[in-house]
């Protein structure tokens, strides 16, 4: 796959093409590129957050990418073995590369950077963000349907969310 494949086909994601969904599912060759996505998208997210006197900007970002992959696991977990669809058929592999390119809109987060409507553009792109992975998980996951995909993307996140919480007490159970 070239660069302006790619690159077509981030286009494609950020504008919630289900057709670009399906073409990068199916796409075993796509999954290191979606993984760049993925990490361009967190490294952009770090930078945009971003505020005088971090000092945690490589935690931050190596922590968005764990929360990714956590985010993925309880995504398949729940998605795959626990609410299927009958027609639901897929792997890790799948959720990686939709979701990979569902991270597109993240990168517009750096745009945080700008004073005084910066938060405005991270709003808008986080929600946007979240659009594109309801997307990206209802055709990895072969629903049919939206309110299901929503559904595996919220208890997702809740999962990712006590993960983060654990690791939090068990660095700060460990430090004190």
């Amino acid at each position: 796959m070239t660069v302006a494949s790619m690159f077509r086909r981030m286009a494609g994601a950020a504008r919630l093409e289900v057709a670009t969904y399906e073409e990068v599912e199916a796409d075993k060759s796509a999954t290191g590129q979606a993984v760049v996505i993925a990490v361009v998208s967190s490294l952009a997210i770090t930078i945009g957050d971003f505020h005088p006197g971090d000092t945690d900007i490589l935690p931050r970002f190596v922590a968005g990418l764990a929360g990714w992959i956590v985010w993925l696991f309880f995504i398949w977990l729940v998605g795959v073995k626990m609410i299927p669809e009958p027609e639901t058929r897929s792997d890790l592999g799948e959720l990686i590369r939709t979701t990979g390119f569902g991270s597109t809109p993240g990168i517009f987060r750096i745009l945080g950077l700008i004073p005084v409507v910066g938060w405005l553009i991270v709003i808008a792109a986080w929600l946007w963000t979240l659009a594109s992975m309801v997307v990206a998980v209802r055709q990895a996951l072969d629903y049919k349907s939206l309110g299901r995909a929503i559904l595996v993307c919220v208890v997702g996140f809740i999962g990712q969310l006590a993960v983060m919480y654990l690791e939090v007490w068990l660095l700060r159970a460990a430090t004190t």
